[in-house]
């Protein structure tokens, strides 16, 4: 055992010196390896950032949400709006349907909201307090309505960070006067930032409004545009989904075999849809920057058979003088393995650090995943080895006599 140590010491010794003997052959050897191990790492790495971010975007839209909203409503071959939604079936959904948090009922407008000299194109949106559950809204500043405000009182409204930036700057917005249309409404909260989602929109683009003071004062109407229903866990989206649909075709007087007037849009089957592709496209380039690495092996493999075919005549005094072939034979293979694993190290580095910048530049979080470095690294070994194998085998199997006649 300690025989073979000593050997395997020795001959890792002279790989080394070979290596640092040509150090510009080399350093251009392990340049694929370095590519390929960085690229493995820096294309998954960034593809789970994604699909964290595509989750996490996901989940700050709303917790366990699921929305319902009409749409069209065909006769044959032509289609005319549905009936819109209104607050008796957003009622009826929290008094029929188990196992749901809140139910939000909401109707929106685009109108210009204007501050002193200072204007900005909003969405304005009339909303209850179970808005802010569903959609997993934060209050950083202020409060939110009142039930003498919900009931249709005094306007107020309650601003998103993006309005409030663009008509405020970095002046407190509380208790100021906002126009929205001909409505002068007070700035009674506002609510914390969100950023933009994964599908590019502005999640803080809004002014929120009491849902009664919104359809007396902006709609003129009593219609609700949209319900977002939040359930009680995970795992009960698909139940509540299968009762609200069955429940709004009760409503809604749609015959057995009918098509549906209504959509109710499940958040989770959006996220997982987004999700596995985000995954397959993790996949595929991962599967890219593994055929860089063949390619680094290819010109490992190259380069040692180039190493053999110069050092013939050493390969031949080593076997002269008593050196036996598969000793031969591990030399050059640990040479080919050290460059690999040289590459590897160079490769993590280079992966890691530019995975980092290229995510932060991106807006993906960082995930570092530790079982793809260890694997793209113990590859990028196993090139060394499987490449490296049949310059070896090639040097160990040289006639002695032959090898010390070449020039």
């Amino acid at each position: 055992m300690a025989a073979a140590l000593l050997m395997l010491g020795n001959t890792l010794q002279m790989a080394l010196r070979e290596v640092r003997r040509n150090t510009m052959r080399s350093g251009l050897t392990t340049l694929g390896i370095v590519i390929g191990v960085a690229a493995v790492i820096a294309l998954v790495t960034l593809g789970e950032g994604a699909s964290r971010k595509v989750k996490n975007d996901i989940s700050s839209m709303g917790v366990n949400m699921l929305t319902l909203y009409p749409g069209a409503m065909r006769r044959g071959p032509t289609s005319s709006a549905a009936e819109p939604l209104s607050l008796a079936d957003a009622m009826a959904i929290e008094s029929e349907v188990s196992e749901i948090g809140a139910v939000a009922p909401a109707a929106s407008r685009n109108l210009l909201a204007v501050f002193g000299n200072r204007n900005w194109n909003t969405s304005v949106q009339g909303v209850t307090n179970a808005y802010f559950e569903v959609r997993n809204l934060e209050i950083q500043g202020g409060r939110t309505f009142s039930d003498a405000e919900l009931a249709g009182g005094t306007p107020v409204c309650i601003l998103g960070a993006t309005v409030q930036r663009e008509l405020f700057g970095r002046e407190d917005p509380l208790g100021s006067a906002v126009r929205l249309g001909r409505l002068s409404c007070t700035v009674v909260g506002v609510t914390r930032g969100k950023g933009s989602s994964t599908f590019g929109n502005d999640q803080d683009d809004f002014v929120l409004l009491p849902l009664a003071v919104f359809q007396r004062r902006i709609a003129g109407n009593n219609d609700i545009g949209t319900i977002a229903i939040s359930a009680v866990s995970e795992d009960a989206t698909k139940k509540v989904q299968a009762q609200i649909e069955a429940l709004m075709r009760e409503r809604r007087r749609i015959a057995p075999g009918q098509a549906d007037d209504f959509t109710v849009n499940d958040m989770k089957e959006i996220s997982d849809a987004l999700t596995s592709i985000t995954a397959a496209l993790t996949a595929l380039l991962g599967a890219v920057g593994a055929v860089s690495l063949l390619v680094g092996g290819i010109g490992i493999m190259n380069i040692m058979l180039v190493s053999v075919t110069e050092r013939t005549r050493e390969i031949g005094i080593r076997l002269a003088i008593g050196a036996r072939g598969h000793e031969v034979l591990l030399q050059f293979l640990v040479e080919a393995v050290v460059l690999c694993v040289i590459g590897g190290v160079l490769g993590m580095i280079l992966g890691l650090v530019g995975s980092y910048f290229a995510g932060k530049s991106l807006g993906f979080p960082f995930v570092l995943l530790p079982e793809v470095v260890l694997i793209a690294f113990l590859f990028s070994a196993c090139v060394g080895v499987a490449f490296g194998y049949l310059p070896a085998r090639k040097a160990a199997r040289l006639n002695p006599i032959e090898a010390l006649r070449h020039e």
